[in-house]
């Protein structure tokens, strides 16, 4: 009887919802971008089959649907469709992981695709571009303050060097990181804390292999007019990592730490970003300007101290290390300038320059447009 009458409660509770909100939004972009570290010409010593001017370009339909009920408690989910070209590799669209939301008042609990605490502190990424990068695509995000190199999984070494978003992220393109993440905002102040654990690696026949990656982090931020100053820190068990010859482990996802302070001052911006993991301490300086009412420059700089273990590896299994290293080791700088075309239409335009001792560039132009 007590299951019955539970179930017709739920039912009444369902039936006093408001209409549900369906919505769709989304954007576009294209462009050219230009790319020194390809080439198609095998007698280049980088020579990877790639031009060194592509199409750069993405379109992405966003769905948002919601719903209140009558005490106020509100209900969300979403989920995306986006097809992209990148160094003339292209992808259909197809939906991502879905997540789904509950708020009530200042807090929101996601459950699903999550936003990652690290993900959402604010300074993190360039301010205000529409890439949230430099140029079109974001070119690498050398901006990025938290630095980490590529691991394959069935070998000993490293692959590449750069941003490899070692933490939750909602994804646009994959599933996500099926988490769980609550997110508090009171006056000036926002705490987030996000949580995800995969499934244990098993094989073919169903036997252990290891255990899965399980993620926490937090982010706290504080908004006081027009500055703001934030920091995160993010902990992971189980993250691939790599044990070099003298035995010490390098998990560039356990010990995370990201700190940065920004504001605006008229026409004016700056912001200063640390971050920090086993890998490498980097910061990153930004200004932009606001020129007449349609235009922005935003400039940043970037440096990174790689561990110097990494750069003095000399083993000959693991002789790619030190150069891959070297390639996140130094200074890197960026320009990106945007033009409001009215309509919700963006010119953007951005140069960037690596840390790598061959001093690849990349320059990007194109168009945004918001629907």
């Amino acid at each position: 009887m007590k299951k019955v009458l539970f179930a017709t409660t739920a039912l009444i509770a369902l039936g006093s919802m408001a209409a549900a909100d369906v919505r769709l939004s989304g954007y576009g972009r294209f462009g050219l971008d230009y790319n020194e570290a390809n080439s198609d010409n095998p007698n280049d010593a980088n020579y990877n089959g790639i031009s060194d001017t592509t199409i750069t370009s993405r379109l992405r339909l966003q769905v948002d649907m919601s719903t209140e009920t009558d005490g106020g408690v509100g209900f969300n989910a979403r989920f995306r469709a986006q097809a992209e070209s990148r160094d003339n590799n292209p992808n259909g669209a197809m939906f991502n992981g879905a997540r789904f939301g509950v708020t009530y008042g200042g807090l929101i609990v996601n459950v699903g695709n999550i936003i990652g605490a690290m993900e959402n502190a604010p300074g993190l990424y360039t301010t205000g571009t529409r890439s949230a990068g430099t140029g079109i695509d974001g070119m690498g995000f050398m901006s990025l303050p938290l630095k980490g190199i590529n691991v394959d999984p069935t070998s000993a070494n490293y692959l590449t060097a750069g941003t490899n978003f070692a933490w939750d992220a909602y994804s646009s393109g994959g599933t996500g990181a099926n988490g769980i993440e609550a997110i508090y905002t009171v006056g000036g102040f926002t705490g987030h804390i996000s949580y995800s654990d995969d499934n244990d690696n098993v094989d073919a026949a169903g036997n252990f292999v290891s255990d899965g990656l399980s993620r926490g982090a937090i982010m706290l931020t504080y908004s006081f007019g027009d500055y703001y100053v934030t920091g995160a820190y993010q902990s992971a068990d189980n993250a691939v990592t790599y044990t070099d010859v003298n035995g010490r482990v390098y998990d560039q996802e356990d010990g995370q730490y990201f700190l940065a302070i920004g504001g605006e001052w008229g026409n004016f911006g700056a912001k200063l970003a640390y971050g920090s993991n086993d890998i490498a301490d980097s910061v990153t300086l930004e200004g932009n300007m606001d020129i007449g009412a349609a235009s922005n420059i935003l400039v940043w700089v970037n440096n990174t101290s790689v561990d110097d273990a990494l750069l003095n590896v000399a083993n000959e299994s693991a002789a790619g290390v030190a150069a891959v290293a070297e390639d996140l080791d130094g200074t890197a700088f960026g320009i990106n300038y945007q033009y409001d075309l009215g309509g919700g239409a963006t010119f953007v335009a951005g140069y960037a320059q690596s840390a790598a001792d061959d001093d690849n560039s990349q320059f990007q132009a194109g168009v945004y447009f918001s629907f």
